[in-house]
């Protein structure tokens, strides 16, 4: 094999194969999908430039303020200390959505690599670890998530640890299923003939053969994870005073609710739109990805 093929980056070989002419006409033909994209887009924005759309320093405290309700000096009202709520749920949003991420990313890259390395060895080595996985997701996910979150103690980082260790084993069973197929495939078993080691395969055949199903599911878990991160800060194993987070924000302005529902009301939509955003884009992207869709 040459130097020039050995130097070629395996995400890009990905990449290179995705049929972009295809991809967007299949997007301009889901409005759903195009709607949840958008959104996405727009969320990321203002939370990337929070900063500059934001009109109050979001830790501010002004107690003439406080449990205003929303008009054009407080766009979306104040808490019961007087912070602008509008500007903390914009710097709320880069919690949010950078959990969403880390998790994504994490329990992505570790269960892929897991699950496709067990399924390219077999024998004991897979039954070992797909046992191992079996146990953790015979576990309800919500509850083991909450007693992780509880054992490292009550902080957003955490929460997201705790998220990410048990959103690992959909991926490994996931990346483990592909590499099933992928390795019965001619060109691994003419790599296999050729005297190719089982990393070699992994990294140049396998891995960049099963990024597919793997970015779906990455993309559906953007927006579960950001509910996940949101109750774990609702119940106080997440983010904490005086960390602007929507989950936490929905936690204390509950106590509110009946004279200033702007309080839950306006961070509770937030959670709403970004995790529903991110389920459209993922069913998006999981329909177009689809070789069933493709053929027809």
């Amino acid at each position: 094999m040459s130097d020039a093929t050995i130097s070629v980056n395996p995400i890009k070989r990905a990449l290179s194969r995705v049929d972009w002419g295809y991809l967007w006409y299949q997007v301009k033909k889901s409005p759903l999908t195009l709607g949840g994209g958008a959104v996405v887009l727009i969320v990321l924005f203002l939370v990337i430039f929070a900063p500059v759309f934001a009109t109050h320093d979001p830790n501010a405290i002004d107690l003439r303020a406080r449990l205003a309700a929303p008009s054009w000096d407080h766009f979306f009202g104040t808490d019961e200390v007087g912070r602008d709520l509008y500007s903390r749920i914009l710097y709320g949003g880069r919690q949010s959505v950078a959990v969403g991420f880390f998790v994504v990313v994490v329990a992505g890259f570790i269960g892929t690599f897991i699950g496709a390395f067990a399924g390219l060895i077999g024998g004991r080595v897979d039954v070992v670890i797909m046992r191992l996985m079996d146990v953790v997701l015979s576990v309800p996910s919500l509850v083991l998530i909450m007693a992780l979150a509880a054992a490292l103690g009550p902080s957003l980082i955490n929460a997201a640890i705790a998220i990410a260790l048990v959103r690992i084993p959909v991926y490994v069973r996931i990346s483990r299923g592909q590499t099933l197929l992928i390795r019965e495939m001619s060109f691994v078993t003419a790599a296999e003939t050729f005297k190719a080691s089982k990393l070699h395969i992994l990294r140049w055949h396998i891995l960049p053969n099963i990024l597919s199903p793997v970015m779906v599911q990455a993309t559906l878990d953007l927006g579960s994870t950001i509910l996940l991160a949101s109750a774990l800060s609702f119940i106080g194993l997440g983010a904490q005073q005086p960390t602007a987070e929507w989950g936490a924000m929905v936690a204390t302005g509950r106590n509110y609710i009946l004279d200033q529902w702007w309080y839950s009301a306006f961070p509770g939509f937030a959670i709403l739109i970004t995790a529903t955003a991110f389920n459209l884009l993922g069913d998006g992207i999981r329909d177009i990805l689809d070789p069933k869709q493709k053929a027809r």
